[in-house]
C-alpha cells in the first residue's frame, strides 16, 4: 500500500492536547505538508525539475504560514490601519498608519517572497528564469491560508506592474515599474486600483470622475472614488472621463496617479476616510477625492476601461486562489479539530455525520484549487501567446471567481461549525476565516455582474462554447478502463450543456438572464469535474491508486448527478467507509468508486 505520510506535528496534536480538554489548532503545522494534495496537482503541470524547485519554496512558505505569518496575521485583524489626515503642524498629509504586525507581513511577502516581482523578474527565489503563473498562484494559495487582506495590495501592486509593461508608454514604465518590483519594502512603490464611485458601483460606465487637460498638457483629475483598497498605495490605476468624451465605458481613458509629486510633494488628493470593513481588517480600504491630481495617461484613452479590465481579470483570478485557500485552511483547521476532539466516547472524526461533513469540506477544496491551478497554467500560455488558451481564460476567470468564491462562504461556516463554540470566538481562527471569506463575492464584481461577464465572454468570443469543446477533448483524452464510467456520465451532462449554450440566443431576452445561473453552475462543475478526472488519471500512473476517481465519483453525484428520493432511505456510504484513506491520502482501488456509478 503506498500511503503519503501525515505531517508529524498533526499526528502528535491529540496527545498534546489532552491537557488542554482536547482543542486542538494548527499552529506550527507546515502547512504545504499537511496539503499532500497541492503537491499531486503541481506534479501535473511541471517537470521534475520544476517541481523540485517549486516544493523548496512551497515548503518554506507552509513553515512560516503555520508559524509567524499565522501569528502576525491574528494581531493585524485586531489592530487595523488607522487614517493621520494631518501631521502635527496641520498639514494636510493623509498617511496611512499600519501597524508593526502588518509591516512585517509586508516583509515577508513582499521582500522574503518577491510576490510583487517574480512574474515580472527572472531568477527571484532561485528559479530557474521566470517564475510561471502556476507556481506564483500555488505559493500565495500557501500563505493565504494564514493571512488574506495583504493579498489585494500583493495582487494589486503585481497587477499595475502587468498593466505599465503592457499599455504604458516607456517613460511610465522606467519611472515607475522598477519601484513596483524593488527589492526593500523601504524602497516599493505599491500599487492599487480604484474603480467604483457612489453613484456607478458596480456600472463603470458611470464613471464620474473627470479629467481636464492644462495648457502644458498636464492631465488633472477631479471626483470621488468610494472604495479604494490598499489605501495610501504610491501609484494609482484609475479610470477617468475627458472632458467632452462620450459616455459609457468607451468614454473612459486609463491613468496613473502617483502619490507623490516628483517634487516631493503629496498630489492633490484627500483620503477622506477608512472604511470599517466586516473582514480584511488588516488592509486600509478608503475613500478618496481627486482635487485637481496631476495624472499620466496610460495607453490610448479609447481603450482605457479594456486596458483596466486586464488588471481587473487578474485581480479576479486572485480572489479565486485567495477564496479557495480559506476554503483549505477551514479543512485543516477542521479535520485537525475533529481528529483531536472527543465527543460521545469517540474522537468526532469517527462519527457518520462529522465523517461526511469533513469529506465535504475535503472535496470542495480540492476541486476549487484544481480550477485555480488550471486556470493559472492557462494564464501562463495565453501570456505566452497562445491565443485559444486567452480565449478559454477569458471565461475561466469569471467562472472561477463567481462559484470559489461565493463556495468559500458556505465552506468557512461549515468550517467554523465542525469546531462549534470556539469556532465563533474570535481567538481561534475560524471567524477571521468567514469575515473574509464574504469578501470575494462583493469585489471585482459582484455574482451577477461575474454572471453577465459570462454571458458576454460567450456572446462576444464564444468562449463558454470553447471551454465545452476544450473539456471534451480532455475528457477524450483519458484512457484508464477505470474512469471510464463517470466520464460517460459527464458527457452526457456536458452535450445537454451545450444544447443550452444552442438555445441561449433563441430565448426571450427580457427573461434570458435568469439560466445564467444554472449554465455557469453547470459549467464549472463540469471543468471541475474533468480536472479531478485528469488528476485521477494522473495518480494511477504514478501507482499511487484511485483516490482522486473516488472523488471525482463523488464530485459527479454532489454536483451533476444529485441522489434523488432513494437517498431518504438508504444512505449512500461509499466514501464514508474509505474515510481514513482520502483524509490520509492513501492507496485506494479504483473499484471503490463504483458503488457510486
Amino acid at each position: 500500500m503506498t500511503t503519503i505520510e501525515r505531517s508529524p506535528r498533526l499526528a502528535q496534536l491529540p496527545a498534546q492536547e489532552a491537557a488542554y480538554g482536547a482543542m486542538p489548532d494548527t499552529a506550527g503545522l507546515n502547512y504545504y505538508h499537511a496539503d499532500p494534495n497541492l503537491a499531486l496537482a503541481l506534479r501535473r503541470y511541471l517537470s521534475p525539475e520544476e517541481f523540485a524547485h517549486a516544493e523548496r519554496i512551497l515548503a518554506e512558505a507552509g513553515a512560516v504560514a503555520g508559524g509567524e505569518l499565522d501569528r502576525l496575521a491574528a494581531i493585524a485583524d485586531k489592530n487595523p490601519p488607522q487614517l493621520m489626515q494631518y501631521d502635527k503642524r496641520g498639514k494636510r498629509v493623509d498617511r496611512i498608519v499600519k501597524h508593526p504586525a502588518y509591516i512585517e507581513m509586508e516583509r515577508i511577502v513582499f521582500e522574503r517572497f518577491r510576490l510583487n516581482a517574480v512574474s515580472h523578474v527572472d531568477h527571484l527565489l532561485g528559479w530557474p528564469g521566470r517564475m510561471p503563473p502556476i507556481v506564483k498562484y500555488a505559493l500565495s494559495y500557501v500563505l493565504v491560508q494564514a493571512e488574506f487582506g495583504l493579498f489585494c495590495p500583493v495582487n494589486m501592486t503585481d497587477s499595475t506592474a502587468r498593466v505599465l509593461l503592457r499599455f504604458a508608454d516607456r517613460d511610465l514604465i522606467d519611472r515607475y515599474v522598477p519601484r513596483l518590483l524593488a527589492e526593500r519594502l523601504d524602497d516599493l512603490y505599491q500599487g492599487t486600483q480604484f474603480l467604483t464611485e457612489k453613484d456607478g458601483g458596480s456600472d463603470v460606465g458611470q464613471t464620474g470622475t473627470i479629467a481636464r487637460r492644462d495648457a502644458d498638457g498636464t492631465w488633472r483629475l477631479y471626483g470621488d472614488k468610494w472604495f479604494c483598497s490598499n489605501a495610501g498605495a504610491e501609484v494609482v490605476l484609475t479610470l477617468a472621463r475627458p472632458e467632452g468624451a462620450p459616455s459609457g465605458t468607451k468614454g473612459l481613458g486609463l491613468f496613473l496617479v502617483p502619490f507623490w509629486l516628483p517634487n516631493g510633494e503629496k498630489n492633490a488628493f484627500t483620503i477622506n476616510r477608512l472604511k470599517d470593513k466586516f473582514g480584511s481588517r488588516s488592509m486600509p480600504t478608503g475613500e478618496y477625492t481627486f482635487h485637481g491630481a496631476v495624472a499620466y495617461q496610460v495607453g490610448p484613452l479609447e481603450r482605457g476601461f479594456a486596458q483596466m479590465m486586464e488588471m481587473v481579470n487578474h485581480s479576479r483570478l486572485s480572489n479565486a486562489m485567495r477564496a479557495a485557500a480559506l476554503m483549505r485552511r477551514s479543512y485543516l483547521e477542521s479535520i485537525v479539530h475533529a481528529r483531536g476532539r472527543k465527543a460521545f466516547g469517540r474522537a468526532l472524526a469517527e462519527l457518520p455525520l462529522m465523517r461526511e461533513k469533513l469529506l465535504e469540506l475535503q472535496l470542495d477544496s480540492e476541486a476549487a484549487l484544481a480550477v485555480v491551478l488550471h486556470s493559472a497554467w492557462e494564464m501562463g500560455r495565453a501570456d505566452a501567446g497562445d491565443t485559444e488558451a486567452a480565449r478559454l481564460l477569458r471565461i475561466l476567470t469569471p467562472l472561477a471567481k463567481w462559484y470559489i468564491c461565493k463556495r468559500a462562504r458556505y465552506i468557512t461556516a461549515e468550517g467554523m461549525e465542525v469546531r462549534g463554540g470556539n469556532g465563533y470566538i474570535e481567538d481561534w481562527p475560524n471567524a477571521r476565516l468567514v469575515r473574509d471569506a464574504h469578501l470575494g463575492s462583493i469585489w471585482e464584481g459582484s455574482s451577477n455582474v461575474i454572471l453577465l461577464d459570462v454571458a458576454r465572454a460567450e456572446r462576444k468570443e464564444g468562449s463558454a462554447s470553447a471551454l465545452c469543446a476544450d473539456i471534451d477533448t480532455r475528457l477524450a483524452a483519458l484512457t484508464d478502463p477505470a474512469l471510464q464510467p463517470v466520464i460517460a456520465r459527464a458527457r452526457q451532462a456536458l452535450q445537454k450543456l451545450r444544447e443550452a449554450l444552442a438555445r441561449l440566443p433563441d430565448l426571450d431576452e427580457r427573461y434570458r438572464d435568469l439560466v445564467l445561473d444554472p449554465i455557469a453552475r453547470r459549467l464549472y462543475h463540469l471543468n471541475a469535474l474533468t480536472l479531478l478526472l485528469e488528476e485521477a488519471q494522473y495518480q494511477a500512473e504514478q501507482g499511487l491508486g484511485y483516490r482522486k476517481l473516488l472523488l471525482a465519483a463523488r464530485y459527479l453525484r454532489a454536483f451533476l448527478y444529485p441522489p434523488g428520493d432513494e437517498a431518504l432511505a438508504a444512505p449512500d456510504t461509499t466514501t464514508i467507509d474509505w474515510f481514513e484513506a482520502l483524509t490520509e491520502h492513501a492507496y485506494i482501488p479504483g473499484q471503490a468508486a463504483a458503488p457510486l456509478l
